[in-house]
């Protein structure tokens, strides 16, 4: 059993549909058009149309901020959202090589924005009253590590697998993910 697609050695459907690399061969010009439209869905999946929108929240962030109105409710939302795309993506199979860069790139705008908007006010301290740096300067540190971070990785694909592998995401840079949100939630609060 499982030996009838095989003629002398080789994989039917790999001999036939496949070219070397596992990409289908586009013998006809409907194929061809099919095989776009199935990239272009798989680039807007569900997860990825969240990750989108944590994007665009981003302006609406900060123009939120200078009005008086609570902005951080906006906040927690494009925060869940983090999760929940990583989750649907994982869940429904629905995980996409452009999703997986623009994850990362959504969660830092919404750090970096949020940090930045919070150094511009300024925290009353009962001792010396108000004061910018307890904020400043941990923000610039945070930045900085998600700057240093993403070139670090650029460079890493750039050279080989294993050292891709070495800097990859993983359960770690999750859960530093999910303490930033909560901590910045927090002092959004405060």
């Amino acid at each position: 059993m499982g030996t009838e697609t095989k003629v002398n050695g080789v994989d039917w459907y790999q001999n036939n549909y496949l070219n070397g690399q596992n990409q289908p061969l586009l013998r006809s010009r409907s194929l061809q058009n099919r095989h776009k439209q199935d990239s272009y869905y798989k680039l807007l999946t569900l997860p990825t149309i969240l990750t989108l929108g944590r994007v665009a929240s981003v302006p609406l962030l900060v123009s939120t901020f200078y009005v008086d109105s609570w902005w951080g409710g906006a906040f927690i939302a494009a925060a869940i959202t983090d999760g929940l795309d990583g989750y649907l993506a994982q869940k429904m199979r629905l995980g996409s090589a452009f999703g997986a860069f623009l994850d990362p790139v959504a969660d830092k705008l919404m750090v970096a924005a949020t940090l930045v908007l919070l150094c511009t006010r300024p925290l009353e301290v009962a001792i010396s009253g108000q004061v910018s740096w307890p904020l400043t300067v941990p923000s610039i540190a945070i930045i900085g590590w998600e700057i240093t971070m993403s070139a670090v990785r650029e460079w890493a694909a750039s050279q080989n697998s294993k050292l891709l592998e070495a800097v990859a995401v993983n359960n770690l840079g999750k859960w530093k993910t999910a303490t930033q949100m909560t901590a910045l939630t927090i002092l959004l609060a405060t």
